[in-house]
This record gives structure tokens, C-alpha cells and sequence, in this order.
């Protein structure tokens, strides 16, 4: 448009020149064809627009936005015709309390209260994208500044709607993917009907107050020590019950010998180690005494 606008300037400045002295009159007609040539020019220009990719074109007359989706590569338009280029590609937002990390700088984390009225902090990132054939509709209804307009207010404001139905113990450990599911359905359905993709929610961090960490932290060490005091007793216990079977067998094995074994059997196993010891070529075997009592047995190594 720059080169047409200049292009009616020098026409405009040639008939001027041609109206004067014969000097001037030479002057005139370069002009003429440097204007002609300008507006050539521009209007070859502004009648090809490029579109990278991963991008769409919008075209608008007037402040008319056309339903016509550009595509990426060249598009011939009208030279008078604005085209409004919108990113297709996946974009993130983060809202952190590291400072510089987000989008925002300084502190942006989300702080909500939760169900048992303590303040939580949470660091989130949005993985969004725009249907590039609802792109016009974006155009006329939000315009192209719309993560400012529509995907950081609504994930703001649908994670302090959601937060509340949850103990902030809860959010921190259990219910965690819980809340992530449930804030991540609701942001979804009103991007969609904006002409925004939610493809991922990011819960990255979530901060609690100082006094229910250590709280928590206190109620790991009490869990952590009862489990090792059970562990402890349980071993005990095993040890105890083992014992207790070993001196039950024991107890079993003397009663069987003091009733079941009779004078016969006592001398039939003595003759039988006598008999081994007069065998053994390392001993001499001396048998001392008779009768039903015990004989006494020396033995002498060679």
C-alpha cells in the first residue's frame, strides 16, 4: 500500500510539473512514468501475501472479516485487503511463582483457598492451540491478543472455582491428578466454545503454608516409626512362636522316651554301640561289670 500511496503522489506532482516552463516539463514526465511504475509495484505487493507455516491468514476489507482461510504459502488478495496472521502451532502459557519463568514477570502463581480455608499455591501451564477454521471467528468476537483475553483469566479463575471442594493436605498428595482432571474439563469446555484447543493442563508445583508441611512432615516420621515398631514386633513375635514349636518338640520327644522305650530296647541299643566301639581299630574295648546294670567301658588308643 506504501508503494501505491507513493506512487499517486509523484503522478499527482507530474501534471503539476507539466503545467510549467519547458524545464520543468521533462521533469514532469519522468515523473509520470516513476509513479506509474510505483503503483505497479505496490499493487503487486500488497496483491501477494505470504503465510508461514503453521500459521492461517484472515482477510478483512474495510473491518469486514471474510469466513476465507489463507493457508500457508502465497494467496493472492485484493490489494486493499488487511490479512491478520494467526499462529496454529501449540502454544504455552505459565503462570509460576519463580520469578521470569512465566509469561508474566515477578510472582503469577495462582493462590486459592481451599475446602478447609488454607491459601494454596500453584504454579500451572496451559498447552492450548486455535482451530484455524474458527480463526475469523476469533478475529471479530476476542481479536488477536486472546491468552490475555480468554486463556489466562479463565485458567485462573476455573482453578479458584475448583480448589475449594478439596483439603489442601488433599490437593498436595491424593487428590492431585483428581483436581488436575476435573479443572482441566471445565477449562476445556470454554475454550472449545471460543475457538481454542485445550490439549494439556500442567499442574507443575503446589505450594502449601509452612505450618501444614511440617505437619505433614511430622505425620511421615509418626507413620514411618510405627511401621518400623510393627515390623519389630512382628519379628518377635515369629522368634517367640518359633520357640515355642522348638520346645513343644522337645517336650514331645522326652515324653516319648520316658514312656515308650522299654529295658529290652534299651539293652538291644547298648549291646549295638558296644559292638561298633569293639569293631573300631582305633580303640581296645574293656567291658567292667554285668547284670541289668550299665557296664562300665575303657577304651585305650593305640
Amino acid at each position: 500500500m506504501l508503494f501505491i500511496f507513493l506512487g499517486f503522489i509523484v503522478l499527482i506532482a507530474s501534471f503539476a510539473l507539466n503545467r510549467n516552463t519547458e524545464f520543468y516539463h521533462k521533469f514532469g514526465n519522468v515523473f509520470k512514468v516513476a509513479g506509474v511504475i510505483l503503483i505497479i509495484v505496490g499493487g503487486l505487493s500488497s496483491s501477494i501475501k505470504q503465510i508461514d507455516a503453521g500459521e492461517v491468514g484472515v482477510p478483512s476489507l474495510f473491518g469486514k472479516v471474510d469466513d476465507r482461510i489463507m493457508e500457508s504459502g502465497l494467496n493472492f488478495v485484493n490489494p486493499l485487503v488487511n490479512v491478520t496472521k494467526f499462529d496454529t502451532k501449540t502454544q504455552n502459557y505459565t503462570m509460576s511463582s519463580i520469578r521470569d519463568e512465566g509469561q508474566q514477570s515477578g510472582d503469577d502463581a495462582i493462590r486459592v483457598l481451599s475446602a478447609d480455608g488454607l491459601e494454596v499455591v500453584i504454579d500451572l501451564t496451559v498447552l492450548y492451540k486455535i482451530y484455524p477454521d474458527k480463526a475469523p471467528q476469533i478475529l471479530r468476537q476476542i481479536g488477536t491478543d486472546y491468552t490475555s483475553i480468554i486463556v489466562r483469566p479463565i485458567s485462573r479463575t476455573k482453578i479458584r472455582d475448583n480448589a475449594v471442594f478439596y483439603d489442601a493436605v488433599a490437593l498436595y498428595s491424593t487428590k492431585r491428578a483428581e483436581f488436575q482432571d476435573r479443572i482441566f474439563k471445565d477449562i476445556e469446555a470454554d475454550f472449545k466454545a471460543r475457538g481454542i484447543v485445550l490439549e494439556q493442563l500442567l499442574i507443575r508445583n503446589i505450594n502449601l503454608p509452612e505450618s501444614v508441611k511440617l505437619s505433614i512432615e511430622s505425620k511421615i516420621n509418626a507413620e514411618q516409626e510405627s511401621q518400623k515398631m510393627k515390623f519389630v514386633l512382628d519379628k518377635e513375635k515369629q522368634e517367640a512362636d518359633r520357640k515355642r514349636v522348638e520346645a513343644q518338640g522337645i517336650a514331645d520327644y522326652q515324653k516319648i522316651l520316658s514312656t515308650g522305650l522299654s529295658d529290652k530296647q534299651l539293652q538291644y541299643e547298648l549291646i549295638k554301640a558296644q559292638k561298633e566301639i569293639a569293631t573300631s581299630q582305633n580303640a581296645k574295648v574293656i567291658i567292667l561289670g554285668g547284670g541289668k546294670g550299665t557296664p562300665v567301658i575303657l577304651s585305650t588308643e593305640k
